[in-house]
């Protein structure tokens, strides 16, 4: 690994870790509350199998220079894993009962690809089946702020999408994007370089839509989690979006 790898690693490492840091202010919210509300825990549990899987592919018997890659991911499975216990200690039971069964299946999803890899597999076919494994669920995690983007274009509205989120999302897609060109790691590139449009994509929809941010209490409580498409915005929150939208045409005509 040269200078220059490995600088853009750590690079990587700092903005992936204020990314799995962000969501402790909603944590403290749910605690404090006793509630989760009507956040989602799914993105929590998915992301902890995409750490899971990413971390298992960094590993030196795996693929080779990527030891970075198994420091902040492994960095950040733990930390999922303390949002995923919390998150199941203070849901209401159906929803408890849901984050339950994916928390089993991703693990068994991961154990299985595990022992398949170190037990079946070697040498090349060893990387080549956890890259791949890794790059799907990279680009599902990646993927996830989609139906908040479709909200943004929908409501003309960047309430539910906060900037510094979408900017830390770039950042970290595009490092590790340039961490796996320079080590001409195609698993690693590929996601990162999606998640590098999707940021960029995010950050441009902002400016677009930037002068119209919604309620100012609703505002503050966005930008407040730090999350993107983790709280699900409740229907009357859409319609009363929508019909602000649709006002704010009929007054333009007019």
């Amino acid at each position: 690994m040269d200078f220059l790898h490995f600088l853009v690693g750590v690079f990587g490492n700092a903005i992936g870790l204020f990314l799995f840091l962000a969501p402790t202010i909603t944590f403290k919210r749910i605690i404090k509350s006793k509630s989760t509300e009507q956040f989602s825990g799914i993105p929590y549990v998915m992301t902890l199998l995409n750490c899971l899987l990413s971390a298992w592919y960094g590993l030196p018997f795996v693929s080779k220079n990527n030891i970075l890659v198994t420091a902040i991911n492994g960095t950040g499975a733990a930390i999922e894993s303390i949002y995923v216990l919390i998150f199941i200690i203070y849901a209401p039971k159906k929803e408890k009962a849901k984050i339950l069964g994916l928390f089993a299946f991703i693990l068994t999803v991961f154990s299985a690809i595990a022992l398949v890899s170190v037990l079946a597999l070697h040498g090349k076919a060893r990387m080549l089946f956890c890259g791949l494994a890794a790059t799907i669920f990279s680009i599902t995690m990646y993927a996830s702020p989609l139906s908040i983007m479709r909200l943004v274009i929908k409501t003309k509205s960047v309430e539910y999408m906060p900037f510094f989120l979408s900017l830390f999302v770039f950042l970290c897609g595009t490092s590790w994007f340039i961490f796996g060109l320079l080590g001409r790691d195609p698993f690693i590139a590929i996601p990162n370089g999606f998640g590098c449009g999707l940021g960029a994509i995010q950050l441009i929809l902002y400016f677009i839509y930037r002068k119209n941010q919604g309620d100012p209490k609703k505002e503050s409580r966005a930008h407040g989690s730090l999350e993107m498409g983790l709280e699900k915005p409740s229907q009357q929150d859409k319609q009363l979006n929508i019909t602000n939208t649709k006002d704010g045409s009929q007054d333009e005509q007019v």
